[in-house]
């Protein structure tokens, strides 16, 4: 069935990444502008939250303004204005909401709050002006969220309907791959950095515990992260260098595998037709190459770019919630815990 035509503008500010798009009809990215504070954050070794909100303050309406004029479109042309509302950083949500709301008074256009696991989902739909449209996913399908923050897996039934099976229990992937890189003197992020030093390491140098968690849909990081630590301390104490790639590479492995392993159970248990990988871990090479070589569904991965926080995904979610005419008031707050199986 054909979906009714609509251009939405899209904000998000959810932590270090400042960022606008305009997305036409849920899938074609006409602009996706992000300034990043990712260098500005690396002498803190993560992300300082004041720092983080005032630099939205500087950069949020040059933003904006640039990725309405790279998709040659004025905010008159604009069906609504959708905008991360949680979760995140509450001084960083609140920027992009204001500056929503704004936008939404003047242009007397609709606002509609997303929740930014949400848009994470949506990036699987997106694509290039330029390029043929590919098959969008397909329901009943299982969603990854690996993200700094937050390593959940959703099944979807249909657009906008989430049901979460489990989630992180203690640290997310991405936070172990922070927390790990830091303790191996990496720079940050730590999932990039830690992706580039395994690429010369030995994955099976070390044996790390693998929590598989079994009976539940739960992830935990901690367990390995701490064993690490441990292999780290004893190393020191007997005086020997660090093998630092043998670290990073038998680390990643274990945090991969269990990944991998509870998504194709979840994705069996459930039927599912299709799989999407997304948020800022699902550009780790060997994730994406482990659970395209092991699935026997389709797998959907956003491109690089869409993988870290961007506003085209939020404006893709919009579009669902649009055509719905399901919109937000114009009192809305920031919701920093928000949950995603209660967004809607």
């Amino acid at each position: 069935m054909a979906l009714p035509p609509a251009r939405i503008l899209g904000i998000e500010t959810s932590c270090d990444e400042t960022a606008a798009a305009v997305i036409s009809n849920g899938r074609v990215i006409e602009s996706n502008v992000v300034a990043s504070q990712v260098d500005l954050h690396a002498q803190y070794g993560g992300v300082f939250p004041e720092l983080a909100s005032r630099e939205h303050v500087k950069a949020i309406y040059p933003i904006v303004n640039e990725a309405l004029r790279q998709a040659y479109v004025d905010i008159s042309e604009i069906d609504a204005i959708a905008v991360t509302q949680g979760p995140g950083l509450a001084g960083s949500l609140v920027v992009g909401v204001n500056m929503a709301k704004g936008l939404s008074l003047v242009a007397e256009k609709p606002l509609i709050g997303i929740n930014h696991l949400e848009g994470h989902i949506y990036s699987a739909w997106l694509h290039p002006a330029d390029v043929t449209p590919p098959q969008p996913p397909r329901f009943p399908l299982l969603a990854l969220l690996v993200s700094g923050g937050h390593s959940e897996l959703i099944l979807m039934t249909d657009h906008l309907a989430y049901q979460r099976l489990g989630g992180t229990l203690d640290d997310a992937a991405g936070e172990a791959l922070d927390k790990v890189a830091r303790l191996l003197d990496l720079p940050y992020p730590g999932g990039p950095s830690i992706q580039k030093a395994s690429t010369s390491g030995k994955e099976t140098a070390f044996s790390f515990p693998k929590a598989m968690l079994e009976g539940s849909w739960d992830f935990s990081f901690s367990g390995v992260k701490t064993a690490v630590l441990r292999a780290v301390e004893a190393l020191q104490a007997e005086g020997r260098p660090l093998p630092i790639e043998d670290l990073a590479a038998s680390f990643q492995a274990a945090v991969v595998d269990v990944l991998v392993e509870k998504t194709l159970l979840a994705a069996q248990k459930y039927k599912v037709r299709e799989i999407i990988v997304a948020g800022g871990v699902s550009a780790n090479k060997r994730l994406r190459e482990k659970i395209l070589a092991e699935s026997k569904y389709p797998v959907h991965i956003p491109p690089l770019a869409l993988c870290t926080d961007n506003a085209a995904m939020i404006a893709a979610a919009g579009y669902f919630h649009f055509i719905k005419e399901d919109f937000s008031p114009f009192d809305i707050d920031v919701l920093p815990n928000w949950p995603l199986s209660f967004s809607h």
